[in-house]
């Protein structure tokens, strides 16, 4: 495990969204499939963002997020049934990109962590644009540790 994965920790996460394992998550080791991690992180991240979209009906018509790059670190097999946390959190904002971090729980014991970048994306024009103020303020309002920028 890295340094940085030791100093994730539950109460670092403001946004938090429960999840039961599925059998169907189960592969045949018997353990939760990798690529379930990245399921899990998409539906905590999409639950972060979903507010923040309620009050303007162009958000995820004419902009919003992509997905660029993703990946995660497998600390700890998790095993049927079980319950997870998933905490999801901006780590870094940037000029049209923001990082994110996703901590999967169960109990306080980190499981796995995944690590994204996101980019504020002009869905008309097929290009960045940069990170509206509104939505900055919005993400250092939620924040219970301030992103980087």
């Amino acid at each position: 495990m890295s340094q940085n994965n030791r100093d994730i920790r539950l109460d670092d996460f403001r946004h938090r969204l429960p999840l039961d394992v599925r059998w169907g998550d189960v592969d045949m080791l018997g353990h939760v499939n990798n690529a379930k991690y990245f399921t899990y992180d998409e539906s905590s991240r999409i639950a972060y963002f979903e507010p923040f979209g309620a009050d303007d009906p162009r958000m995820w018509k004419d902009y919003g997020l992509i997905l660029a790059s993703i990946g995660a670190d497998f600390i700890q097999q998790v095993h049927y049934p079980a319950q997870l946390t998933v905490g999801t959190r901006i780590t870094k904002i940037g000029r049209s990109s923001m990082n994110t971090l996703s901590g999967l729980f169960v109990g306080d014991q980190l499981m796995a962590a995944v690590r994204g970048v996101l980019v504020w994306f002009d869905y008309v024009n097929q290009k960045a644009m940069p990170v509206p103020e509104h939505i900055r303020a919005a993400i250092r309002a939620r924040e219970a540790v301030a992103p980087e920028e």
